[in-house]
């Protein structure tokens, strides 16, 4: 099944080629605590069932009465919750969010053409949005789904972010579990006999093949972190060799410092990895939480690979 982003475009795709009218409302920011989150997309055309989240259903109803009964114009930012639009929809959760509100025609189907590709794994795209239109550019670098700039609203658009997982382990069940709960796709590849007996993490893909081999089939793209948890060279090093290949955003290994050192000068010496790529791989793996257990060391790993994803410094945690 295709990520909710990507279903909430392809049926304001449909429905705008179809004729019908269109609404497409994004998340801006939340404060407090909020279901959803910044860049959550939900579409919506009179006469049919929306589709998307904003907010897990908090406050869907009101939004969807007021664009049915054309009270809003054809650009539009609504506040809910607290302060809010809507002084009887509440959140459960007690916080607030910030809708953009947009009524699309024709002109916007080149741009939703383009926003479909980069969910799907294609290259990011920065959406800009005026009170007088949008308009679409590459998106080059990292940064928050969306900013603001005076009137101007800029939204990052790209595949969901996806956790490759070589090989199950014990820290590797709990990055899995955490990943879901921070809306990764998951998928593990392991070909060991028996290696997902007994695994059961709701929504992960499990693949019974060597990693290395998913890998080079092309399934890493640009907002995917490859994880190597095993701490068995012949799973580890290979999974290594492939991933720096391609455009992961982020590639780590679990080891010692010590283990690290003894990995990277394979790597160079079998592997025939540059600096540069070697310089790609995070190993020690995560950031230094003086974790010990499995958990510990998985909460570390996911730590990391968000810090990456939002493009904060190191030396800024």
């Amino acid at each position: 099944m295709q990520p909710l982003d990507q279903q909430v475009v392809a049926h304001a795709r449909q429905w705008l080629a179809a004729g019908r009218g269109t609404w497409l409302c994004t998340v801006l920011a939340t404060y407090g605590s909020a279901p959803r989150g910044p860049g959550a997309m939900l579409a919506f055309s009179p006469g049919l069932p929306a589709c998307g989240s904003l907010s897990g259903g908090c406050v869907e109803d009101d939004l969807l009465e007021r664009l049915a009964a054309g009270q809003l114009p054809a650009v539009s930012t609504l506040r809910y919750g607290a302060g809010g639009l809507a002084s009887g929809v509440q959140l459960p959760c007690g916080g607030s969010l910030e809708v953009l509100v947009e009524r699309l025609d024709p002109s916007h189907l080149p741009q939703l053409e383009a926003i479909a590709e980069a969910l799907g794994g294609g290259a990011p795209v920065l959406r800009s949005v005026l009170p007088r239109g949008s308009a679409l550019e590459p998106c080059h670098s990292p940064g928050p789904a969306v900013a603001r700039d005076g009137e101007q609203v800029n939204i990052r658009l790209g595949a969901v972010q996806r956790l490759l997982i070589a090989g199950l382990s014990p820290v590797a069940l709990y990055c899995a579990e955490f990943a879901r709960a921070l809306a990764f796709e998951v998928v593990v590849c392991d070909p060991r006999d028996g290696a997902f007996d007994g695994f059961a993490v709701a929504g992960a893909q499990c693949v019974a093949q060597l990693p290395a081999r998913y890998i080079a089939a092309g399934h890493c793209h640009g907002q995917t972190a490859v994880v190597a948890l095993t701490h068995d060279p012949r799973l580890d090093d290979l999974t290594l060799m492939e991933a720096v290949r391609t455009p992961a955003f982020y590639i780590g290994a679990m080891g010692s410092a010590r283990t690290s050192e003894n990995r990277f000068e394979r790597l160079r010496r079998v592997g025939g990895l540059s600096h540069a790529e070697l310089a790609r791989i995070q190993a020690p793996i995560g950031l230094n939480l003086g974790s010990k257990t499995p958990a510990q060391i998985a909460l570390a790993v996911m730590a990391d690979i968000v810090r990456v994803g939002n493009g904060i410094a190191r030396e800024h945690v």
